[in-house]
């Protein structure tokens, strides 16, 4: 359960960093969501509890196949609140389409032996 609160809280200051940061400068906020410190993280706690190379490995294609249909959603996004519309529609816009685009993924995936 430490372990377990641990990961929350480095999760959750970075997330808090994120928006920190956003309010002054949303350029560099937008540069330290970018990046995959999530996921790295993810994957330094992964090979910490399973030291598994073949898990971590999948984990980390599984990783680069989700995150090519996520993009898209920050295009939708600004386009929708720029049209007028407000947050709450372009940010289900944006999930919505992000759903869909995983959906779509895996079965193109699929057809080419990529499992997700």
């Amino acid at each position: 359960m430490t372990a377990f609160a641990i990961r929350a809280i480095l999760s959750g200051i970075i997330i808090a960093l994120i928006a920190l940061v956003s309010r002054k400068a949303p350029a560099a906020g937008a540069l330290i969501a970018s990046l995959p410190l999530i996921s790295v993280i993810g994957m330094i706690w992964l090979w910490r509890d399973t030291t598994d190379p073949l898990l971590l490995a999948n984990h980390a294609e599984a990783t680069f196949w989700y995150v090519l249909p996520s993009l898209p959603m920050f295009l939708l996004m600004p386009w929708i609140l720029r049209s007028g519309h407000g947050f709450w529609v372009a940010l289900v816009a944006g999930i919505a389409t992000t759903i869909l685009l995983y959906l779509i993924t895996i079965v193109i995936a699929a057809r080419f032996g990529v499992r997700l």
